[in-house]
């Protein structure tokens, strides 16, 4: 195991808007005329399969949109889709900083569907910060599961007690300090800067 700090980083919420939420969902419900209602029940039962790799894009669109014929085309309605993600605040570049200090090992563990994922990590250049993306799509797990803690801190060689773990959701810090990492609770980067410089690190 390695004696290196190892952070964690979520990326919706923390630093990118979330790839497909509820909000981005209701936008594309209203900008496309969908029935709320149907596509929201649709979206819940296929959520898991899509955010664990087990469903493409492109059969995502087909069960929650193109279930019937639409005036729009598939392409317009994923267009929108990655459209929705955006840098959110000043983290990123933050975060850009801290691992170019080259102290500490960063990597991903989020919830992303495959293909949402990916674009992310190519318009954001989030190769040039992150060691290794542990994402759902990849590890077939889901937050708050503890599973998919315990199989990061495996691939990522840290133990439980080097590990920092950082996101927005209050679930998904609870797992993380009940498996013995620390965490931190996400809610803007003057809050997390002064976290984490209490813990001895910074940029």
């Amino acid at each position: 195991m390695s004696g290196t700090t190892t952070l964690f980083f979520d990326v919706g919420g923390v630093l990118l808007t979330n790839a497909w939420d509820t909000a981005a969902r209701n936008r594309a419900a209203l900008a496309f005329e969908l029935d709320n209602n149907d596509f929201h029940t649709r979206h819940g039962m296929v959520k898991t399969a899509f955010e664990t790799g087990r469903l493409s894009l492109d059969s995502y669109v087909e069960k929650t949109v193109f279930h019937t014929k639409r005036p729009f085309s598939r392409d317009d309605f994923k267009a929108f889709m990655f459209k929705q993600s955006q840098v959110l605040g000043t983290s990123l570049e933050w975060v850009e900083a801290l691992a170019a200090t080259g102290r500490f090992r960063l990597f991903t563990l989020n919830n992303e569907s495959r293909e949402l994922h990916e674009y992310r990590v190519r318009t954001f250049g989030l190769c040039s910060i992150f060691r290794s993306f542990l994402t759902s799509c990849y590890l077939a797990q889901v937050k708050p599961d503890e599973d998919i803690y315990r199989n990061a801190l495996g691939i990522a060689g840290c133990a439980a007690r080097e590990g920092i773990f950082i996101d927005d959701r209050p679930v998904n810090v609870e797992t993380a300090l009940k498996l013995g990492l620390r965490a931190i609770r996400f809610q803007n980067l003057e809050q997390l800067r002064a976290a984490l410089e209490d813990l001895g690190i910074s940029a």
